[in-house]
């Protein structure tokens, strides 16, 4: 129910745009808007599992942004062929969002911190590091068999790097519908107690989930790369709120315990063809965020109506 509602949101915007906005409904607009989203929709998918337990992750832009570094310095490296250097700077890119991530999770549950707080201050700590990696400097130069991979289009209007996105979120649904790990991510958010009380460590799975969304980050910064072609140690500013916005949009309550996956890419493509529509029917780019702030006020509030009905549904 959650997803065809936001589905039929997205509907009803596409169409309202494609009847006001000229060049809206062409290929060539719809390619911009896919090439757009990508990275949106790897890093929201991450943040999906976490937001889902009940927490949230403020730091996966500025890990992204150190991941950028990281994969770049060495696709840049002259001692490695593009060959090796290419799937290695996947590998480290994959490891550094990774250790970050689990990092704000064993901080969390070991000192039952606030994730608010935890991945705040990894934001802080990954952003100086991205500066210090890079020397405060921009990384160009990456091989050219990465840039071609790139700039690949498939029937028509598929850019390559959406492609990535969509694999993420076929495997972030995969596992959230069929694991016993999805499950429990659910059961967590739900009621967390009633999982311990069954057995289970609850501090495993949430240390998991901010382990995959810093996986994730590091995925997304390997489309940055393929995007941009530049490692950047200012890439990702405020790409976390990007990304908390197409989950709650996508219908995933920031209590926990409800949403989908496909959801949070449904989210993601309502905020970049609301972006793209506004821009082609004149508005300035001050009235775009006003726009998109009042959408993601209006899901929240959406959002805790349904929660309230289904309540009194259930306690009749």
């Amino acid at each position: 129910m959650r997803e065809a509602g936001v589905a039929i949101a997205l509907v009803i915007i596409v169409l309202f745009f494609s009847a006001t906005a000229p060049y809206f409904a062409t290929p060539e607009n719809f390619l911009k808007i896919f090439v757009q989203i990508a990275i949106n929709t790897v890093l929201a998918a991450g943040m999906t599992f976490v937001i889902l337990t009940g927490g949230i992750d403020l730091s996966v832009g500025s890990v992204l942004a150190l991941c950028t570094v990281v994969g770049a310095t060495i696709m840049v490296n002259e001692d490695l062929s593009p060959w090796m250097s290419i799937p290695l700077a996947l590998v480290a890119c994959m490891a550094t969002g990774a250790a970050c991530g689990a990092i704000n999770g064993w901080v969390c549950e070991k000192w039952k911190l606030p994730s608010f707080i935890v991945t705040l201050g990894m934001l802080n700590v990954a952003s100086g590091l991205a500066r210090v990696v890079s020397d405060n400097s921009t990384i160009t130069g990456l091989p050219q068999p990465f840039v071609d991979f790139g700039n690949q289009i498939y029937f028509g209007v598929f850019p390559s790097i959406f492609l990535i996105a969509i694999v993420v979120i076929l495997i972030g649904w995969f596992i959230l519908r069929f694991t016993v790990f999805g499950r429990f991510v659910f059961a967590i958010g739900t009621n967390e107690e009633a999982v311990r009380l069954s057995g289970h460590n609850p501090r495993i799975f949430k240390i998991a989930v901010f382990t995959l969304s810093g996986l994730t980050a590091g995925i997304a910064a390997m489309v940055f790369l393929l995007r941009l072609n530049v490692g950047s140690p200012i890439a990702g500013i405020g790409y976390e709120l990007n990304a908390i916005a197409a989950v709650i949009i996508g219908g995933t309550s920031l209590s926990g315990g409800k949403g989908s996956i496909i959801g949070t890419l449904v989210g993601a493509c309502i905020l970049q063809v609301l972006a793209t529509g506004l821009q082609l029917l004149g508005a300035e780019d001050n009235v775009k965020p006003i726009v998109i702030g009042t959408v993601i006020v209006l899901a929240v509030v959406l959002d805790t109506y349904r929660n309230r009905l289904l309540r009194n549904l259930e306690s009749r």
